[in-house]
């Protein structure tokens, strides 16, 4: 049927949202798991792939890169276990991302699966924002955080997403021309969100 990507402000929604479209649509959801994708790929553990999520261009990163190539880093490791850094990192995101939408009836939660995916045929994007204030209660009332919990999980969320995006040379990603579209979940239930996608992706009966 389509692919459909989600990209969202932490704590607007996004994760909750892919998990009950996929019910829906009877879709593959696919959120963290790309992680474990991107380890097999790279032979690295998940915990860099972490690591490499969460820092964005730093300075020791920038040095290491440019100071070591990959295949001297290869050596230097052994092949079966593989090195990453952000250049690496980005490459082999872009491979799984692609290899995964070709499977078709897909979500995809986040991961610059919209700037991957743009040019793919069938593809739907769909952004979810919200005030910080309503992101940190929907954290509250769907996870069961206390609310400095709930706050610094939103504060680290965002931070992770700027560093994504930084990695892709990016920082145009709230741009609403990027998606088909934008929903502000201060101002819409989970079940309107989803039921405008639904409507929007579903295949029209013939009449």
């Amino acid at each position: 049927m389509a692919v459909i990507t989600m990209a969202r402000q932490f704590g607007a929604g996004g994760r909750t949202l892919g998990k009950r479209l996929s019910k829906q649509l009877n879709y593959e959801f696919f959120d963290d798991s790309i992680i474990q994708e991107l380890s097999k790929k790279a032979k690295v553990s998940k915990f860099t792939i972490k690591d490499i999520e969460q820092t964005a261009g730093g300075f020791f990163s920038k040095i290491v890169s440019s100071a070591l190539s990959r295949s001297y880093m290869e050596r230097l490791t052994g092949a079966d276990i593989g090195y990453m850094d952000e250049n690496i990192y980005v490459e082999k995101l872009k491979e799984v991302v692609i290899e995964i939408a070709k499977t078709d009836n897909i979500i995809i939660l986040g991961r610059g699966s919209q700037y991957i995916l743009k040019d793919m045929e069938n593809t739907y994007h769909f952004l979810l924002i919200g005030e910080r204030e309503d992101r940190i209660k929907f954290m509250q009332n769907f996870y069961d955080y206390s609310r400095s919990k709930a706050y610094q999980a939103v504060v680290n969320g965002e931070k992770r997403r700027r560093n994504l995006y930084t990695k892709f040379g990016k920082k145009n990603y709230n741009d609403p021309g990027l998606y088909h579209m934008v929903f502000n979940m201060s101002k819409l239930s989970l079940d309107q969100a989803m039921e405008q996608i639904c409507t929007m992706v579903k295949p029209s009966e013939p009449s």
